[in-house]
């Protein structure tokens, strides 16, 4: 499979504190990978990294095999459009209605009409599994659930071949977490979606993710599918995994 993303030896530094001492870690195309790690290990921070919200001191990101360093401004514009961010509490804007919400990238990005734009909002609510009755409410009037279909909906508005999502199913009950893994799967099956997530569901690890890496220490100290990660002796990986995963699951490891 090709390279989505490729991360090279990323050193991060916020004055003397180190919050990365050399990540590496490399996306596949359609996989749905999974970054995960210690409280301060900075998952978030590299996250931003990759979406280019922060810089790193030094190392280099590739997306669809370019450097973002060095790339111009209109370049990287260009390269942001084929992707979505679905952040954690989905940050809509709570003074414009569910439909405002899911065209407003339609609106600054393209020359569309607003006929084909309400088409596209009514074709990507069809998506996400929302009923169309919900294009004139306004955030505060949906359940939890509904707002992160919105916001994936919105991410999905200018037909990414790349998502971003952070803690997707945090806030959720135990049964709206299971149906937005299910709906995550089917995007990225029917769309050819390459999905990165920070993530530290265990249901969703075990059902959903390709292949993980795990932050700590200032670097990736267990990448690979969930069976290779299995297989760290790391001190969180023992905490996170094999003392409590294994439990629930009962999954064994060699």
């Amino acid at each position: 499979m090709n390279s989505v993303i490729k991360v090279e030896n990323i050193v991060t530094k916020f004055g003397s504190k180190i919050i990365h001492n050399g990540i590496n870690l490399e996306v596949k195309e359609k996989e749905i990978y999974a970054i995960l790690g210690e409280s301060g290990a900075g998952k978030s921070v590299l996250l931003k990294e990759i979406i280019m919200l922060l810089k790193p001191t030094s190392g280099n990101i590739y997306i669809f095999g370019k450097n973002i360093k060095n790339l111009s401004d209109k370049e990287l514009l260009e390269l942001k459009k084929k992707w979505g961010v679905l952040f954690q509490f989905g940050a809509l804007f709570t003074s414009l209605s569910v439909e405002n919400n899911i065209s407003i990238m339609l609106r600054e990005y393209t020359n569309l009409s607003k006929k084909l734009i309400s088409y596209i909002v009514d074709a990507k609510l069809d998506m996400v599994g929302l009923d169309r009755s919900v294009k004139q409410l306004y955030p505060y009037e949906l359940s939890g659930g509904m707002v992160k279909r919105v916001a994936l909906a919105r991410t999905l508005s200018l037909d990414p071949k790349l998502l971003f999502l952070d803690e997707p199913t945090s806030g959720l009950d135990p049964v709206g977490a299971r149906a937005f893994d299910e709906l995550i799967v089917n995007l990225r099956d029917t769309l050819d979606l390459t999905i990165v997530m920070i993530t530290h569901d265990l249901d969703t690890i075990h059902n959903i993710v390709d292949e993980l890496s795990i932050l700590a220490d200032k670097k990736v100290v267990a990448s690979g599918t969930l069976k290779e990660v299995l297989k760290s002796n790391h001190p969180f990986v023992e905490k996170f995994f094999k003392n409590e995963y294994l439990i629930k699951k009962g999954v064994q490891y060699v």
